[in-house]
């Protein structure tokens, strides 16, 4: 288990529950406006934290915080990720999984013991292979995963400009309508993979209200955050 990071405090990373949120090393899909270059990128070369010392701090705050919300990068493709989250949830806290979608196999095993899954829907069908050069099988089998599942689970689009408008987030909710809750995201300007997204605007909040609007009625929770 590779892990690049420890957030010791998170009141918005896990809803509703104080949380604790670990970061692990690398990523199957390179978007250029991803912020995490440092977990995704080999060549950054993050420090590593040892499992143990994330282990050891949680038996430090057993009583003080709810949950741990494991992301990346990308956790799944973390071969130990299974044997991380049991010995998480032996600590008898809640688990969640960040996730993009891409690998339907771990996920259909990770949603019998996680608590929560919170899964990128980075763009429409139609785009993955254009912009990411990836095939959305994968990503459609985990959508209906997630649907079809008992979990409690959320979809999320982080709306980046000129990448995506208010017709590509519309294809999305078409796709991925009936999911319990799905999330708009607004585009942060720093630190991307990609150098030229740093210089992009973020839509406008009203932009982004806009589209919740219309595509509100396709999920029991839409929101902006």
């Amino acid at each position: 288990m590779k892990i690049g990071g420890l957030q010791k405090l998170t009141l918005i990373d896990y809803p509703g529950k104080l949380a604790a949120t670990v970061f692990l090393f690398g990523c199957n899909f390179r978007c250029p406006w991803c912020y995490s270059s440092e977990l995704v990128l080999p060549e950054k070369k993050q420090p590593e934290i040892s499992e143990k010392e994330v282990i050891d701090f949680l038996k430090e705050r057993q009583d003080l915080i709810e949950g741990v919300v494991i992301c990346g990068g990308e956790p799944t493709i973390n071969k130990d990720l299974e044997k991380f989250i049991k010995k998480i949830k032996k600590l008898g806290f809640l688990v969640k999984l960040d996730t993009n979608g891409s690998n339907p196999k771990a996920l259909k095993e990770l949603i019998k013991i996680v608590d929560y899954v919170a899964m990128d829907v980075k763009l429409p069908k139609d785009k993955y292979l254009k912009v990411l050069g990836i095939k959305p099988d994968n990503i459609d089998k985990s959508i209906k995963i997630l649907k079809e599942s008992k979990i409690d689970y959320e979809f999320r689009t982080t709306v980046v400009p000129d990448i995506l408008d208010k017709k590509d987030i519309l294809k999305i909710a078409k796709w991925i309508s009936g999911a319990k809750k799905y999330y708009l995201q607004n585009f942060r300007p720093e630190k991307t993979l990609d150098p030229k997204f740093e210089k992009k605007k973020p839509h406008p909040d009203e932009y982004l209200a806009n589209i919740k609007k219309t595509i509100s009625p396709f999920f029991k929770i839409c929101k902006v955050r």
